[in-house]
């Protein structure tokens, strides 16, 4: 599986931008788990906690597409470090929010905050793989090679700010995301020459999203963040429940753990059939995937539950960015990839409320329903519009 990646860091200065975005993208996977320690430690309110999240998500949501764009203007090394050092001072003030007592509508104000000046940076660096690899088979590969990126930091991202939540203090794992983000964020910013040349802006003033396909990916995108967002919250109950909370980040680090190993096999393949056929029956593999955590009640059976679930995840992800890599302009390319991820986010608040809603009307183990049921809606959405990604085997239209 190693052979296809070999080639990726050839480039001068591939590698250097690879691990700036490595670590700045850690909080992606400690923020949410994060948050969702610290104020449940302090309120036991898991309801807030789900709250607050989807606040910063939705902030988030409204925001990455307009730093997409700025970043496709005026370069990512002139937008990157104004937007993450005001992020810095939001979750600094989320944290002595929390800490102090203030009321708590200054955990809400914290959280949009956060949300608004978050970066998407996994588009940054999938930005700067199209303008190197555009066109080219190993542009299947640089999008793999991310995809077990994301994995590797939702791997230990979890794990590392449980730890640090549970054992050392409740603010620990966030003063760790913190860190990360903004020496990450600061690294590559820095990288000047391998981030993808300021465009022109258009005198149409189109935006992705109005691409029928892209819509329909977003789409697709927004009912898998509802996945991510309450599998993250609920496997939190679970492990509480279980009497086991300190266990929580390796369970959800179990289901990125499956999604890293079928990443790497995944673009290590060369493929015959069509990105369409790739991500339909990606989709189709995610509700299969989370049937069986549905009448689970132990902890390590849950675990490997998870991490067979996770199987789908970077196929559907990497076949989702490489067609909106096919779908939109140059111009837009970053901001075409951050409307990606903002579906995702935007799906990641409504899970993480949701599932917070349940959880405490419910129970954990019952709250997973409404995981599979966002699974079957991004079936059912993906396979119905389908038609709209049949594209033809070629260069990519962006690099046209």
């Amino acid at each position: 599986m190693v052979g296809p990646y070999r080639g990726l860091f050839e480039r001068p200065g591939t590698k250097g931008f690879v691990l700036a975005g490595l670590v700045g993208r850690m909080p992606m996977s400690m923020l949410g788990i994060g948050v969702i320690l610290l104020i449940t430690a302090l309120t036991d309110n898991y309801a807030t906690a789900g709250a607050v999240g989807a606040a910063s998500n939705l902030a988030f949501a409204a925001a990455a597409p307009l730093s997409g764009r700025l970043a496709d203007r005026f370069g990512q090394g002139r937008v990157i470090p104004p937007f993450a050092v005001v992020n810095a001072l939001a979750l600094a003030a989320l944290m002595l929010s929390a800490g102090s007592g203030l009321p708590e509508w200054t955990l809400y104000a914290s959280g949009l905050v956060i949300g608004a000046t978050s970066l998407s940076l996994g588009s940054m660096v999938r930005a700067r793989w199209s303008v190197i690899h555009g066109g080219t088979d190993r542009l299947h590969a640089a999008f793999a090679f991310e995809s077990v990126a994301d994995e590797v930091v939702f791997v230990t991202g979890p794990a590392l700010v449980t730890v640090l939540a549970t054992t050392v203090n409740p603010y620990a794992g966030l003063i760790v995301a913190l860190v990360c983000m903004l020496a990450g964020s600061l690294a590559l910013a820095a990288q000047r020459r391998t981030q993808p040349p300021v465009q022109l802006v258009r005198s149409s003033g189109g935006t992705p999203i109005l691409i029928p396909a892209v819509a329909l990916l977003a789409a697709v995108s927004l009912a898998l963040g509802a996945i991510f967002g309450s599998v993250d919250l609920i496997t939190v109950a679970f492990a509480e429940e279980q009497g086991v909370k300190w266990a929580s980040g390796f369970l959800l680090a179990s289901f990125a753990g499956g999604s890293m190993v079928s990443g790497l096999w995944f673009g290590s393949r060369s493929w015959r059939i069509s990105l369409r056929a790739r991500f339909v029956r990606a989709l189709a593999l995610f509700v299969v995937g989370l049937l069986p955590i549905l009448f689970i009640d132990t902890t390590g059976i849950m675990a490997a539950a998870l991490f067979l679930a996770g199987f789908a995840i970077s196929p559907t992800l990497i076949t989702c960015f490489s067609l909106t890599e096919r779908l939109v302009p140059q111009s837009l390319l970053t901001e075409g990839m951050a409307w990606i991820s903002t579906a995702i986010t935007l799906g990641v608040a409504l899970g993480s409320w949701a599932g917070g809603q349940l959880t405490e009307t419910y129970g954990a183990s019952d709250a997973y329903v409404f995981s599979i049921a966002a699974a079957a809606v991004a079936v059912i959405v993906g396979i119905g519009g389908s038609g709209l990604l049949r594209l033809p085997e070629a260069p990519s239209p962006s690099r046209s």
